[in-house]
């Protein structure tokens, strides 16, 4: 390839099962061998996790296979969200670009592939934002028959797998200063929840301290600065984290994310890719509220 590929940012904490099942699979990438691997491994929160954490951070030292390996041991415990907004920023800021995963994410072996093509070929299109190698099993979202393209533009962004560029990471406000204007604006949450009406209800408990998300306010981003995430039609990554042993993902054994990840062939990026109506309709379905989650909430509200 005749460009510099992105560094690979992987973050970690308690589960060394997932890790070494997200590192091999990471290795039988193409370009993986050519590709710096960097790890942040999360300090244990608890006298209860210790243990776990300490496997961890045994078995990311023995690992071989990349150009490059760093090792970042968190001295304290930096929670999920401050350390990818940490991480993400110290690395970007001195590589211009990185591909981001989480340690229960297993990939195609076209990931690396993928991202860093997309880097390349989507760069000066100011309209996106980020990439990511996750798309949503045909039982969720069946793209078109009459789709030509291999790739397709969201208002929701995805944090399995992603990547992004530094002048774009650098516009995120994390402190989300802009909310008060955007709460008292309907159509402007409106326009917001686009990629899902669960967004805006996320992004006020992120602000009210009920949850604790890097990545719904990197999706606010997105809607900020008038910009999409790029999905590929068939999935490079699947979530393996929904087996009760992450916070963030629960445990749900209906395996309705699985995918059967692209095994034998390139993703071809078109630089001019647009938007498409029938996609983006059927994506918002399914991150619409339910009518029983409707009523839940506002049964919360008047209690």
């Amino acid at each position: 390839m005749d460009f510099k590929l992105a560094p690979i940012v992987l973050f970690v904490y308690n589960r060394p099962s997932h890790t070494r099942t997200t590192v091999e699979a990471l290795k039988k990438n193409i370009l993986s061998d050519q590709s710096e691997l960097i790890i942040y491994s999360d300090a244990a929160k608890n006298e209860e996790s210790l243990a776990f954490v300490n496997e961890v951070r045994s078995y990311i030292k023995t690992i071989v296979g990349f150009k490059k390996i760093t090792i970042i041991e968190r001295k304290n415990n930096w929670g999920l969200a401050n350390s990818i907004i940490n991480g993400v920023t110290e690395i970007v800021n001195k590589y211009e670009k990185v591909i981001v995963l989480e340690d229960d994410l297993v990939t195609s072996p076209y990931f690396l592939k993928f991202m860093n093509d997309s880097l390349v070929k989507l760069e000066k299109r100011e309209d996106i934002f980020s990439i990511t190698g996750f798309n949503f099993p045909e039982s969720q979202l069946k793209i078109p028959n009459n789709y030509k393209d291999e790739i397709y533009l969201s208002y929701r962004c995805m944090s399995w797998g992603w990547a992004t560029w530094k002048n774009r990471w650098k516009k995120v406000d994390w402190d989300v200063r802009y909310f008060d204007k955007l709460e008292s604006n309907k159509a402007e949450i409106k326009l917001f929840n686009r990629g899902g009406d669960d967004l805006f209800p996320m992004l006020k408990s992120q602000l009210d301290g009920k949850i604790d998300s890097w990545a719904i306010r990197f999706c606010f981003a997105h809607f900020q600065n008038n910009s999409y995430c790029v999905y590929p039609v068939k999935s490079l990554i699947n979530n393996e984290g929904f087996d009760g042993s992450g916070i963030h993902c629960g445990n749900d054994k209906s395996n309705k994310f699985k995918n059967n990840l692209l095994q034998n062939k390139e993703l071809k990026i078109n630089q001019n890719v647009l938007l498409n109506k029938e996609i983006i309709d059927k994506f918002y379905l399914i991150n619409k509220k339910s009518i029983f989650r409707r009523i839940k909430n506002l049964i919360r509200r008047y209690i």
